[in-house]
């Protein structure tokens, strides 16, 4: 059992709790931010166990999988009185591929490289629609949604999703017949750490030709920038199903620029199908990206995974496998935010966005376009939680980056998203301001760091996370966990009105 509990006087406590963090923001938090206690079970019974012994003895308990948590909710409490035991999934990670079916179970703990290389060694034309990072754990990233180059023609990772192994409060191992259909809906993208552990998800695999199309376009703002994002914004929704684009934002550091602000916009497509038809579908759409042939790349979906989380070319995929592996030290330390585009951004809100770029002297500033429409258009806001769908261009989400442990470099950092997130609140979705569940954002309305808000205050966040989905979420919750013993800063709270009625 030693192998699998580490306490803070375990040898081992400090390398277990680190390997999985993705964002070193929070590396170094105070031990009394930690855990009592890290579980890294090898079987759904001694997960079990870890939920009725933290139970018994009035524990909280937080639940990881890959890591990647903008906020650290997953592994830390904002509360340094609250104690709590860590549940790491990292040894819960096996894949099953079922080719006749066309579906997969695929435990928690796994990252997404894991599950696409199991993808990839039985079949070579089917795949799964979500995210491009490889490291991301399977268990946080579809219990918020989940979204990668697949997005338009498939939707969200939670969108396909058949079964699911949930312990609940009471210990019990529960598959979609045994929680019912409203927890199920609630469990795919309602949030992690709210209804129970998800131990495994069964997914349904989606076709995908053999050859498909991959291209990485750059413009700077040296040439017509303004000009080609605008165009962007008017067609990327209305693209083919089988065609995404996704667009990052950034700033060109180095001393070419001569002390001056470059801004590069980089375009990431993918496109089911060969690069013949991919011309014609741009020369007939956005010839203003100027994509040419030469700037094509064919390849099977397996190795577009590799391109699109930016391998190098003729990497093997099985490097896949070691894609949970990298030391949270190559990463920057981050705080993101987000936003839905309902309408083009006019020229003088992209002219803010770059005047913003100019605001902090290191880690270059990030903005992604991430585009809706095609069959994200055409699921139902309340199909599964995640309800911004029809009516949006595009998810927009802001990154600040930096390195170091300087508080005054990180408060620049904080200083800077903020203060773009503000400028942009005229141009972006409203009644409420839509955020994604993925990218939990702190700063968002009244967050009790004992994870007991209120629902009257939870509210603020729960309808910008879920708009019309809340109340729902909150009455499964009130039904599946009473008790609220699932819980974090942002998790949703139980509601049962003063009536009677089911769930």
């Amino acid at each position: 059992m030693s192998d699998l509990i580490h306490t803070p006087h375990s040898a081992s406590y400090s390398s277990v709790f680190q390997f999985s963090i993705r964002n070193p923001r929070f590396n170094n938090t105070s031990a009394s931010r930690r855990p009592i206690a890290i579980i890294t079970p090898i079987t759904v019974s001694q997960v079990q166990s870890a939920v009725l012994c933290s139970r018994r003895h009035g524990l909280q308990v937080r639940v990881r999988s890959g890591g990647h948590d903008f906020e650290g909710m997953s592994y830390i409490s904002s509360a340094p009185s609250q104690p709590f035991l860590l549940i790491d999934l990292i040894n819960l990670r096996n894949v099953t591929v079922d080719v006749p079916t066309k579906s997969a179970w695929v435990q928690a703990g796994a990252v997404l490289g894991e599950l696409y290389h199991s993808i990839a060694s039985a079949s070579g034309t089917l795949a799964f629609p979500a995210g491009i990072c490889p490291s991301v754990g399977v268990g946080g990233h579809i219990s918020g949604g989940g979204y990668g180059m697949l997005l338009r023609k498939y939707g969200m990772a939670a969108d396909n999703v058949l079964d699911a192994r949930l312990v609940d409060a009471e210990g019990r191992i529960l598959d979609r017949a045994g929680m019912g259909e409203d927890v199920f809906w609630a469990i795919r993208g309602g949030g992690g750490n709210t209804y129970g552990v998800v131990v495994s998800w069964k997914v349904k695999l989606v076709p995908v030709p053999r050859r498909v199309t991959g291209f990485k376009v750059s413009k700077t703002s040296e040439g017509s920038l303004t000009k080609v994002i605008q165009r962007y914004q008017h067609v990327v929704d209305k693209l083919p199903d089988d065609l995404m684009i996704m667009l990052t934002l950034s700033r060109i550091d180095s001393a070419a620029a001569q002390g001056q602000t470059i801004i590069q916009a980089e375009f990431l497509g993918l496109y089911l199908g060969e690069t013949e038809s991919l011309l014609t579908v741009m020369k007939q759409s956005f010839p203003e990206l100027e994509l040419t042939e030469e700037g094509c790349t064919e390849m099977s979906w397996i190795e577009s995974a590799l391109y699109c989380a930016g391998y190098p070319k003729n990497t093997s995929y099985d490097e896949l496998l070691n894609s949970r592996n990298s030391s949270s030290l190559q990463f920057a330390k981050l705080k993101a935010k987000s936003d839905y585009v309902q309408r083009p951004l006019p020229v003088r809100a992209l002219q803010g966005i770059w005047r913003s770029f100019d605001q902090v002297e290191a880690g270059p500033p990030l903005v992604q376009m991430v585009p809706h429409g095609g069959r994200m258009s055409r699921i139902s806001n309340s199909s599964i939680p995640y309800p911004h769908r029809s009516g949006n261009i595009y998810k927009i989400q802001y990154f600040a980056s930096w390195f170091g442990e300087d508080k005054k470099v990180e408060k620049r950092h904080l200083h800077w998203i903020n203060g773009l997130y503000r400028f942009m609140t005229p141009y972006v979705s409203n009644n409420p301001r839509g955020a994604y569940p993925n990218s939990r954002d702190l700063d968002l309305g009244v967050n009790d760091p004992v994870g007991r808000t209120s629902y009257k205050q939870a509210r603020v966040w729960g309808e910008q996370y879920f708009k019309h989905n809340f109340e729902r979420l909150a009455r499964v919750k009130a039904a599946i966990d009473p008790s609220n013993f699932f819980r974090n800063e942002q998790s949703v709270p139980p509601f049962v009105r003063m009536t009677t009625g089911r769930v």
